[in-house]
């Protein structure tokens, strides 16, 4: 028996890197999943393999700062599925870099809203349906950018993700005496789409800021969120867990 028999589980940001490998890996392991992502093209691929190797899936494309989304999403998991028990909430963009006096307020208001207000939309809409099972496990996708380390230019992303450390500590003391935890993951640098290396050299450098020498692969972090999802860590909320290869600890 997997570690997510009988759970229904939503996964948004599941078009590729993380997201995708956690689709994948929550379906193995025995849950019912609805996938987002603003590509159909890929969900619909997603859907395909999850239902090639035997698990269910429903992809429901679309933007995850949109309220009506949200509400969709949960919607369709307690229509197809009967109910809600996990989110993954990892959909987030780095958006515009630049030092703060030469940062647009309409870049800052949208890293804001892709990483941030759509968490808090989502959460809003999934905690009633996991309200009604008795118990459930929100997953909200944070960085250690703006938790252990601060980057130049990246103000925006930085704020909004330590908004999501904030909001998930409040979730989980709100929350707790009714059956559901809420944790924030926090990968270090992963092989996703949106972190291709442009050079060997970049590469390289970015794999050595990480104690592990390393850069993820999108399954290694998929394996931290099937433990916040599990009952492996039924006695663990409010926590910022980070699965960063040492980034946060290393100097040489």
């Amino acid at each position: 028996m997997g570690m997510l028999e009988n759970k229904i589980a939503i996964v948004t940001g599941a078009s590729s890197g993380i997201g995708r490998a956690t689709a994948l890996l929550f379906a193995e392991e025995g849950a019912s999943v609805v996938v987002t992502a603003r590509r159909g093209g890929e969900l619909q691929q997603l859907v395909e393999e999850i239902e090639d190797i035997g698990g269910r899936a429903e992809a429901l494309p679309g933007d995850v700062r949109d309220e009506r989304h949200a509400i969709d999403l949960v919607e369709l998991a307690v229509r197809q599925f009967g109910g809600l028990d996990i989110a993954f909430n990892n959909a987030g963009a780095v958006g515009t870099m630049a030092p703060l006096e030469a940062l647009e307020s309409d870049d800052w208001k949208e890293t804001l809203d892709v990483n941030l207000t759509s968490a808090f939309l989502l959460a809003k809409h999934q905690i009633p349906a996991m309200l009604e099972r008795g118990r459930g496990s929100l997953i909200f996708t944070s960085s250690f950018v703006g938790h252990t380390v601060g980057m130049p230019g990246m103000a925006a992303y930085a704020a909004a993700k330590a908004g999501l450390v904030g909001l998930t500590q409040v979730l989980a003391a709100e929350y707790g005496p009714r059956g559901i935890r809420a944790n924030a993951l926090l990968p270090g640098g992963t092989e996703t789409p949106a972190a291709t290396f442009k050079t060997p050299e970049e590469r390289s450098f970015v794999a050595g800021l990480h104690a592990l020498k390393r850069i993820a692969a999108p399954e290694e972090i998929a394996a931290s969120a099937l433990y916040l999802a599990s009952d492996a860590s039924s006695f663990t909320t409010g926590l910022a867990l980070l699965a960063d290869g040492g980034v946060s600890v290393n100097r040489l």
